[in-house]
């Protein structure tokens, strides 16, 4: 029996992932040239590198779809936060465990965690544990079974309060979504909005009172706010927070302007050709593609933007395979988006859909941010978000065949279940008719 055979997930979710998987191994052979300069090694070593990840993200879709079951999966995601939290504070607070374990920092920024020598991008994870851990704090909310809380009271007379649902859902929910913002904008201002605003539409599919997030939204944008009215006072001015500034407030025309006026090669023209090197390089390629694209290998900004083959991927995408290659990307994206709901409808129990549904939200969320990035919508900072199963990145790769293999393995029992009740309802209608029913209703 063949593996498409033996397969009773959702098979679109499936080609989705293998068809992403492929575009990635192609795109990185085209896009790295310089990346592999940059190393001191070729095009080749690097897809083949990819060829790897490639080979141990699909284990991996398919380890999960095969031996995954969802009741193990809500048990693991009670000590998402905790896991979320445990990381975070370590590279919020640079601390160090000896040299096996310590904070690391990644372009300027604290965003790494170094386990055993190997560099961990600590943010991909976090987005997952946060995620599936939200799964189970709502699930557990409205099934009423949040022990501790009510326990507390009962012992202390003063906090009979905490029985309250409000108090519940600040302590389990809105809390650990605000902790986990705020400790990520320690490296990451443009993550940090991103992940809560991913995490909030979370709860709202989850059907809790809109009221309720609006203020969680409204503390989220009050605390941004008092950091940036600190920032123009003088203070916070070597945190990440500038950097989020300048993304906001860039304006590309006076930067041009300073790069047409400067001499060159000097500190000032240097300054502008930097800042202008990726979002302006990415339109170009954008521009530059047209209809039909260049063709695969004849991508000229891949020379010029420094990560055009991670945060530009879309760009480069369109600049050798035209607007063509991005409609098949927004194509499947949005097509991961509509089976994933039809997933989340099928599935029989609440904590499920839930799972599915934040799990798609970050999938195409992530996608869609990214290709705003590249197209410079106005408002969108670059927040250096990759294309999920496409761009360049071990970690980010890693986390979302994760993703697919947990969709696929809830596709699989929702899809079971789903048949299990059409053969209930065939063997037992609601309705009985006689063999000649036909002919009883027209006589």
């Amino acid at each position: 029996m063949s593996l498409m055979e033996r397969f009773t997930g959702d098979k679109v979710i499936f080609l989705i992932a293998l068809f992403l998987m492929l575009i990635s191994i192609i795109s990185l052979f085209s896009s790295t040239s310089r990346l592999a300069s940059d190393q001191g090694t070729d095009r080749m070593s690097i897809m083949l590198e990819q060829v790897k990840w490639v080979a141990i993200g699909f284990g991996v879709i398919l380890a999960l779809y095969f031996l995954g079951r969802p009741q193990w999966y809500r048990k693991i995601s009670m000590l998402g936060f905790f896991a979320s939290f445990a990381c975070l504070f370590i590279v919020a607070l640079n601390l160090s465990f000896g040299s096996n374990l310590h904070a690391g920092t990644m372009n300027g920024a604290r965003r790494l965690l170094v386990v055993f020598g190997q560099k961990i991008h600590i943010y991909e994870f976090v987005k997952l544990f946060m995620i599936m851990y939200l799964g189970w704090a709502l699930d557990s909310f409205k099934k009423g079974e949040f022990k501790w809380l009510p326990r507390l009271a009962a012992h202390f007379p003063k906090l009979a309060f905490l029985k309250k649902d409000i108090w519940q859902k600040v302590i389990y929910i809105y809390t650990p979504i605000l902790l986990t913002v705020v400790m990520v904008s320690t490296g990451s201002n443009s993550s940090a909005i991103f992940m809560g605003i991913i995490m909030i539409l979370m709860v709202l599919v989850g059907g809790l009172d809109i009221k309720d997030v609006a203020v969680v939204g409204a503390i989220l944008l009050l605390a941004f706010g008092l950091m940036f009215g600190a920032y123009k006072m003088g203070l916070l001015q070597k945190t990440r927070l500038a950097t989020l500034v300048s993304r906001f407030t860039n304006d590309d025309e006076a930067t041009m302007q300073i790069l047409v006026n400067s001499e060159k090669n000097t500190k000032a023209w240097q300054e502008a050709k930097d800042e202008l090197s990726q979002p302006v390089g990415a339109l170009l390629a954008i521009k530059e593609g047209g209809l039909l694209g260049k063709g695969i290998g004849y991508s000229t900004q891949k020379y010029q933007v420094p990560v055009i083959f991670s945060d530009y991927m879309f760009s480069f995408i369109v600049e050798e395979t035209g607007l063509w290659g991005a409609l098949i990307l927004i194509l499947l994206y949005f097509s991961l988006l509509a089976r994933g709901t039809l997933v989340a409808k099928m599935c029989n129990n609440y904590y499920d859909k839930m799972i599915v549904a934040g799990l798609i939200i970050l999938v195409t969320g992530q996608a869609f941010m990214h290709m705003a990035v590249n197209v410079h919508l106005p408002f969108i900072p670059q927040t250096g978000q990759t294309l999920p199963l496409v761009s360049h990145g071990a970690n980010s790769f890693l986390v979302f065949a994760m993703v697919f293999g947990i969709l696929l393995s809830i596709s699989r029992d929702a899809r079971e279940n789903m048949e299990k009740k059409e053969a209930e309802a065939d063997a037992n209608p609601i309705i009985e008719h006689s063999e000649n029913w036909t002919q009883d209703a027209t006589s």
